[in-house]
């Protein structure tokens, strides 16, 4: 293959950590990183979904991928950070805040260096898993955010993301 089509077949993913693993999402999804300053809880939701933020205006329903997991609450610290992602493909669905517990790097991947997920990676169902990257002598689990949420999750966070940011507020 030319180098050409070498650096076509090359991806982004951004990398993070959560409950104790490194994680990684791909950068075209990614809008933007903000600094962790609370939610409002929204009661009766699905407990993934930790609550919803105010960006500028628009609700943002902000998803805990340890809860979906089955790895309990992501612990907030001083590196706690929201990653807020679209969704492609996915209509009218809102952007969605994912909750970590530090961003790590961006790193960029050729297509050889993703592995495909065995059955189970580290207790996460195997369908929530693009692919395994390698970085070195360690992997990185490279997610897949559409198989993570389900059409329902998505229809319930696109209710919630059309309400006015003002009217979680009161």
């Amino acid at each position: 293959m030319s180098p050409v089509h070498a650096e076509a077949a090359a991806r982004q993913y951004l990398s993070f950590g959560l409950a104790g693993e490194q994680f990684a999402l791909p950068v075209a999804q990614v809008r933007e990183i903000i600094e962790f300053n609370g939610l409002t809880e929204i009661p009766l939701l699905p407990e993934f979904l930790r609550g919803v933020l105010n960006l500028r205006g628009a609700v943002v329903p902000v998803i805990d991928l340890a809860v979906r997991f089955g790895k309990g609450r992501t612990g907030l610290a001083r590196r706690t950070c929201v990653v807020i992602v679209e969704l492609p493909d996915a209509g009218n669905a809102p952007p969605l805040g994912v909750l970590v517990e530090a961003v790590h790097e961006v790193l960029t991947v050729e297509a050889g260096q993703i592995e495909a997920p065995p059955a189970l990676v580290g207790g996460i169902r195997a369908e929530f898993v693009e692919g395994l990257i390698r970085a070195g002598t360690r992997f990185v689990i490279a997610l897949d955010l559409r198989q993570i949420l389900s059409l329902d999750d998505l229809a319930a966070l696109t209710g919630l993301s059309a309400q006015p940011a003002a009217a979680l507020e009161s």
